[in-house]
């Protein structure tokens, strides 16, 4: 295609020659970078491949079951697949997990009893986990059914704080919670290295603790995953990275038989477990969700990446910063002001498939202790796997940008970002052009 033509149709969307012609100056620095990140999927889309034959998926998998579920053959081959997408010795995929808080409630409460001690050694949990835990009073919560909640800090260089740890982890320390993302939060997100040295640790502390890592927004970044440096179990949600972007709903829990098991007997009934739970007429995209998840995740990490380059170079704070290594798809900036974090959010949702006329403006969003805005223009709503964009609407006003379910989406949305700050005057590319 003419170069001319596509800079004419980015015109038409609504971008200035000055930001494109900024955008482009970025993209063509990152080349080789996004090579690697190919590699990486290209490496993961074998994987789930070699997963998928392995268990003989065939056609009669994506047939739709109701009622009780029994003898689901498609819900039972999934669950196997996950186990050994991920290497671990069982697994639950369900579409009655409603989203990645349940999916960790439910890893929680299902394997934590009256008198445990619940470690986070990462520091704080990501909001809406506060009620789950009851560090913010909440019905139901564990402090409601007497387990306990201790957490260690990250030291202030985001490293872990081993003396600590090891005073935290006591005789009642049945579970260690590891969040792999930050969060909204402005710490390094764990690689799958760190992690595994954090695990090691806790174990030589307490060999029979439950290791569980929230794998939100991890999964496919890397080669290797949480379960292959000694995680007990991982747990997300399918409307973010291992649901590819066509997964509806749900979310999964991999890992030990043990763990497996208490979370399923939860999730249905005592006696019940995995045996109950129809697939519906959900269980196709599950699988071609998984199937496609290693591309779309290259595709919303080479758009963090590319989000993190344009900002830094304009002055802003970023975390991760645009040179280091990735972990997680999950883009932090720092705006400094909530005009700004009002108009990047604004670019984003202008530049959605869905809603796009839509002004996304701050709410008290159930969960959140501050008024918090989200752009999102999704075929699945509240997919964050799909491009998207939110934050807290409080100092230091970092905006928290993810997804895009292909790069030249990804990319479209953060130079319509960039415009909106342009218009409004925030920021200076000029001289930068």
């Amino acid at each position: 295609m003419d170069i001319h033509y596509r800079d004419k149709k980015y015109e038409a969307l609504g971008i200035s020659k000055e930001v494109y012609r900024f955008g482009e100056k970025i993209e063509k620095e990152l080349w080789e970078r996004f090579g690697k990140i190919d590699e990486t999927a290209e490496y993961n889309q074998l994987k789930v491949i070699e997963a998928m034959q392995k268990n003989k998926v065939c056609a009669e998998c994506f047939s739709m079951s109701n009622g009780y579920g029994y003898n689901d053959l498609g819900r039972d081959t999934l669950e196997r697949v996950y186990a050994d997408c991920f290497h671990g010795e069982d697994a639950l995929v369900r579409p009655q997990i409603t989203c990645g808080t349940h999916a960790l409630a439910l890893a929680l409460m299902s394997n934590l009893r009256p008198g445990d001690e619940l470690l986070s050694p990462v520091g704080k949990p990501y909001d809406t986990l506060e009620e789950v835990i009851g560090i913010r009073p909440s019905k139901g919560s564990l402090a409601e059914y007497g387990v306990t909640y201790r957490q260690v800090d990250l030291l202030p260089d985001g490293g872990f704080d081993f003396e600590a740890i090891r005073q935290a982890v006591g005789e009642r320390t049945k579970l260690v919670t590891i969040q792999r993302s930050k969060g909204y939060q402005t710490r390094p997100t764990l690689s799958v290295e760190r992690i595994g040295e954090l695990i090691r640790f806790v174990k030589s502390l307490k060999a029979d603790v439950i290791c569980m890592v929230d794998n939100c927004y991890g999964e496919f970044v890397e080669e290797r995953e949480p379960l292959d440096v000694g995680a007990d179990m991982i747990v997300g949600s399918l409307i973010k990275n291992a649901g590819g972007g066509l997964a509806p709903i749900g979310g999964y829990i991999v890992g030990k038989k043990e763990c497996v098991e208490n979370a399923a007997y939860r999730l249905t009934s005592p006696g019940l477990g995995k045996e109950v739970g129809a697939s519906l007429n959900v269980i196709q995209s599950f699988y071609q969700g998984l199937f496609l998840a290693p591309l779309v995740v290259s595709g919303a990490l080479k758009g963090a990446i590319f989000a993190a380059n344009i900002y830094e170079r304009l002055g802003f704070p970023v975390i991760p910063n645009g040179s280091e290594s990735r972990h997680d798809i999950i883009q932090a900036i720092t705006l400094h002001s909530p005009e700004a974090l009002i108009s990047f959010c604004k670019g984003i949702q202008a530049a959605a498939p869905v809603d796009s006329y839509v002004a996304p403006e701050p709410w008290a969003m159930p969960g959140y202790d501050s008024e918090v805005i989200m752009a999102a223009g999704a075929f699945v709503q509240g997919s964050s796997i799909e491009l998207s964009a939110d934050g807290p609407l409080k100092p230091p006003y970092n905006v928290y940008f993810q997804g895009g379910l292909t790069w030249y989406h990804a990319k479209f949305g953060i130079l319509m970002s960039l415009q909106k700050l342009y218009e409004q005057k925030l920021v200076n590319i000029d001289m930068l052009c």
